[in-house]
């Protein structure tokens, strides 16, 4: 009796869906997870064919499938593990895994059906389907993306290398533009600038003012030419690299000193450039033609836009750490918007009006600097002047 209701409490209380058929099919013992699963009661199912819990084909054959295995001992549902599906009491169906054994009980022959809901294990694995699915469908899109962009790059390689082979050419073709229209309008601008010094000359006897102010306007002429030439020949070495500095050791003093007198000639009326040094050693190691070059340009610039009666700074210095060149004006200054853009190519302040220049010799000077290994700073105010600052180190 104790094991009895030992066995009935297992059975009552087990997981899995536990039905108890005869050899004939008749449900005589259903516990409560199988009536969960189908979703009858006890009463609704006790007495009944077990087909009324299987869906078609099952349904009508489950008679045939006893007598067959009755006959042959061949089974087709019983059997261990296999997977079948249940019909609940709504009509929805579900997948289970059945296991079914057959026991000899009071002379007489029962089958005990042990059912595994598998309703979880199926979305599950139709849920990793659908993910494998998307994911073969990513793959393949992302496969072709690849494809496609692999594709792009390589036309985009060679479109790149059709315009890098014409940039060449055409590189090629300005820097020979260049330098030949350097040499060809040289030679005209000397001569030029010669006949006109010459004309000042056989016409002092005359002290004829108009003379004078148009030949001066010659000289200008020229003189705007020739610097347009040296900044576009500059920029067309320094572009393709044929800039390399010579760094030898000379006299800064000595060179300052050449500059002033020279620019002093071409200064306006009454501009005065004071040179002016501190320190006591005078030996610097830099290129002297790039650093003479760098100077004149800022001192071009000071007298260009300044007006006359005017004083132009020019100071240098050397300590043990740095040598330091510096150019101060009063003149027209530089308007503060205008400052981020100062060193870049054909950039011109948008306050110097009719004042002729090119917009390259400020950052032609840059790049000078940036070779000898120096620095570029300046400050400026409109109407209140400009102080351009180069330093380069000693060691």
């Amino acid at each position: 009796m104790e094991n009895a209701a030992l066995l009935n409490a297992i059975i009552q209380n087990a997981i899995d869906g536990i039905i108890t058929i005869s050899d004939r099919g008749i449900i005589e013992l259903i516990n409560p997870s199988a009536c969960k699963l189908f979703d009858y009661t006890p009463e609704e199912v006790i007495g009944k064919n077990i087909s009324v819990l299987m869906p078609p084909p099952d349904r009508t054959n489950h008679d045939n499938y006893i007598s067959r295995y009755q006959q042959t001992r061949v089974p087709h549902i019983i059997g261990i593990g296999r997977e079948v599906t249940g019909l609940r009491k709504d009509g929805t169906k579900f997948p289970f895994r059945l296991g079914v054994s057959e026991v000899q009980y009071s002379g007489r022959k029962i089958f005990t059906g042990f059912i595994h809901d598998l309703s979880r294990q199926k979305e599950a694995e139709e849920q990793l389907k659908d993910y494998a699915s998307h994911l073969e469908e990513l793959v393949e899109e992302r496969t072709l993306s690849l494809k496609n962009t692999v594709t792009e790059l390589h036309r985009a390689k060679e479109e790149v290398s059709v315009s890098l082979e014409k940039e060449k050419e055409l590189s090629q073709l300005k820097s020979r533009f260049v330098s030949m229209a350097s040499h060809e309008f040289r030679t005209p601008l000397s001569a030029v600038q010669l006949s006109a010094s010459l004309i000042d000359k056989y016409a002092e006897p005359f002290e004829n003012d108009h003379i004078t102010k148009h030949v001066g306007k010659i000289k200008n002429a020229v003189g705007n030419l020739t610097t347009i030439l040296n900044d576009f020949l500059s920029l067309e070495k320094l572009e393709a690299g044929k800039v390399e500095p010579t760094f030898i050791r000379f006299d800064l003093v000595k060179l300052a000193e050449d500059i002033t007198e020279e620019m002093q000639m071409v200064a306006k009326q009454n501009q005065n450039i004071i040179y002016q040094h501190t320190g006591i050693n005078n030996i610097v190691t830099l290129d002297p033609n790039l650093l003479k070059n760098c100077i004149f340009n800022l001192i071009g610039n000071a007298i260009k836009y300044s007006g006359e009666n005017t004083f132009i700074e020019f100071n240098t210095e050397i300590n043990d750490q740095y040598c330091t060149i510096i150019i101060k004006d009063d003149g027209i200054g530089i308007p503060e918007n205008d400052q981020k853009h100062l060193f870049e190519a054909f950039f011109r302040a948008h306050n110097t009006g009719n004042i002729p220049g090119t917009g390259l010799g400020l950052n032609i000077v840059a790049r000078y600097t940036n070779l000898m290994y120096g620095h570029i700073d300046f400050k400026s105010s409109v109407n209140h002047g400009t102080i351009f600052t180069l330093s380069f180190p000693m060691s």
